[in-house]
C-alpha cells in the first residue's frame, strides 16, 4: 500500500489535527506513537537510547509515561482533567495520589492571569516535581475545600526515542532537517513543522545532496544525535531546524553561528520574493543552538514563521489546530522547496575558453533563446557565468552579483556546459 502523500495545505493540516491529542514529552510512548504516524508517510529508522547513557555533557533521563491525571471534588467531579487536555498536567510530573485543601493545591497550580481563558504549558524534566495547569478563569471558580489529586504516571528506566529518514543523494554530503517531537498539544510548536518536513521529504526526488530528516525531542534529542554521530558530522554541509511553520506571521530565518554559511545565503536569496525577516544567530532558541555550538559550528540555520515566544499563543492551549492554517504551511513548504532547489544546484564552474569572450552565436546559444521573453536576461546570464566561472564563484555568487534570478543563471550554466564552454 502506497504511503499517504501530503501535498496540499489541507492534507498538512489534517495531519496536525491527528497528532494534536497525543501526549508527548522528551521520552515515552507519546513520542513513539508520533513516530509511528510519521512512519506511515515516510520510512523511519528508529533509535532507542537507554536511560543513563552519557551524551556529551548530558545523561539520558528516566522515561516518563502517563495514563491519567485529575483534580476532583470529593463527589468525584473532575475540575481539572488530563483526559480533556493533556496540557493540564505539568510534563514529567511524578506520581501523586492524595487529598488536599485548595490552599495546599494552589502551590502546584499554574495559570496565565494575563490570558485568563488559556491553559499554559509547563514541564519539569530534570527536577522531580508535579503540578497542574488550568485557565485562570477556571481557578477563580474553585471553592475552598478538599480535593482529590491524582497523577497516574511513571518515571522509570527506559529510553529516549528518535527517528531518522534519509533521502539518498548523488553525493554523500548531507543536508539535515530537524524537527522536535517532544511537545504535547501544541499545533504550531511543532506539529506544523513535522507535517511540512514530511511533505518536503516526500517531494525530494533524485537530489544532489543526501537529505537526513531528524524527528527528535528538543535539546536532549539533538545532543544525543550529535553524540552518537561523531563520524558523520564532517559530512553535514548544510542544515535547517524547522519549527512554528503554520502561524499567520511572515517567515523568519535565523542565521547560523557562522553568519555566512551557504544555507544562510540561500535562505536569504529565496526569501526575497516573500514577506520575511532575517535575524542574527543567538544561543537561545531551538536545536540550532546545539548544531551551532562552537565545537560543531555547523552551517545550520532555523526557519520559522513567528519565532518561539514571539506570539501570545506560544506554549498555551491557544496554540491549537485553529491557530495554524493550511495556507501558512503551504507557504513554508514552498520556501523550503525553493531553498533546497537552489542549494542542490549551486555549483562552481570553470571557463574553458577564458581568453576573450567565446563566440556564442556559432554554437547556436543565441538561437536557442529566440522568442523567449527572458532572452535578454538569459544572454546576460551566459556572459556573467563565462566571466565569473573561475572555480571560486558559485552560481549563487553570480546570480547575486548580476542581479539575476538563480534559475536563469543555472539554465545558462547548463547550456554553456553542454556547449563545452564550462565544466564543473
Amino acid at each position: 500500500m502506497a504511503a499517504p502523500q501530503l501535498r496540499t495545505g489541507a492534507e498538512l493540516h489534517a495531519l496536525v489535527e491527528r497528532l494534536y491529542p497525543i501526549c508527548r514529552s522528551i521520552t515515552g510512548d507519546g513520542v513513539r506513537q508520533t513516530l509511528d504516524i510519521i512512519g506511515e508517510h515516510i520510512p523511519l529508522e528508529r533509535h532507542e537510547v537507554p536511560t543513563g547513557t552519557a551524551v556529551l555533557d548530558w545523561t539520558i533521563p528516566q522515561e516518563w509515561n502517563i495514563r491519567d491525571a485529575y483534580v476532583a471534588t470529593p463527589s468525584g467531579e473532575r475540575v481539572i482533567d488530563f483526559q480533556e487536555l493533556n496540557l493540564h498536567v505539568v510534563g514529567y510530573s511524578v506520581p501523586v495520589r492524595q487529598r488536599m485543601s485548595l490552599s495546599e493545591l494552589r502551590e502546584h497550580l499554574h495559570t496565565l492571569p494575563d490570558q485568563p481563558s488559556w491553559v499554559p504549558y509547563r514541564t519539569s524534566y530534570y527536577a522531580p516535581a508535579w503540578g497542574f495547569c488550568l485557565a485562570q478563569e477556571k481557578l477563580d471558580t474553585l471553592p475552598d475545600g478538599d480535593y482529590d489529586v491524582v497523577i497516574d504516571s511513571t518515571l522509570a528506566d527506559g529510553s529516549l526515542t528518535y527517528g531518522e529518514h534519509v533521502v539518498p543523494g548523488r553525493v554523500t554530503d548531507e543536508v539535515i532537517v530537524s524537527c522536535h517531537v517532544c511537545h504535547p498539544s501544541l499545533a504550531n510548536d511543532n506539529l506544523a513543522g513535522i507535517a511540512v518536513a514530511i511533505s518536503l521529504a516526500q517531494q525530494l526526488v533524485d537530489p544532489y545532496y543526501t537529505y537526513r530528516f531528524l524527528f527528535m525531542p528538543g535539546t536532549i534529542g539533538s545532543i544525543t544525535w550529535l553524540a552518537r554521530n561523531a563520524s558523520r558530522i564532517e559530512k553535514v554541509r548544510h542544515g535547517l531546524v524547522l519549527a512554528c511553520a503554520g502561524d499567520p506571521g511572515p517567515l523568519t530565518y535565523k542565521k547560523s553561528r557562522r553568519d555566512d554559511a551557504e544555507i544562510d545565503r540561500v535562505m536569504q536569496h529565496v526569501l526575497r520574493s516573500r514577506e520575511h525577516r532575517v535575524v542574527d544567530f543567538s544561543p537561545y532558541g531551538y536545536d540550532e543552538r546545539q548544531f551551532c555550538s562552537p565545537g560543531f559550528n555547523l552551517g545550520v540555520g532555523s526557519l520559522t514563521r513567528t519565532p518561539y515566544a514571539g506570539y501570545p499563543e506560544y506554549h498555551t492551549s491557544a496554540d491549537n489546530p485553529g491557530f495554524v492554517s493550511p495556507a501558512a504551511m503551504e507557504d513554508t513548504l514552498g520556501a523550503l522547496r525553493d531553498a533546497f532547489g537552489v542549494l542542490d544546484r549551486n555549483r562552481r564552474y570553470v571557463n574553458l575558453s577564458p581568453y576573450g569572450e567565446p563566440q556564442l552565436g556559432k554554437r547556436g546559444l543565441y538561437d536557442s533563446l529566440g522568442g523567449r521573453s527572458d532572452a535578454k536576461q538569459a544572454q546576460m546570464a551566459m556572459l556573467w557565468v563565462l566571466n565569473l566561472s573561475d572555480g571560486s564563484h558559485s552560481l549563487l555568487d553570480i546570480a547575486e552579483r548580476a542581479g539575476l534570478p538563480f534559475d536563469i543563471v543555472d539554465v545558462a550554466a547548463r547550456a554553456l556546459h553542454d556547449a563545452g564552454l564550462v565544466k564543473e
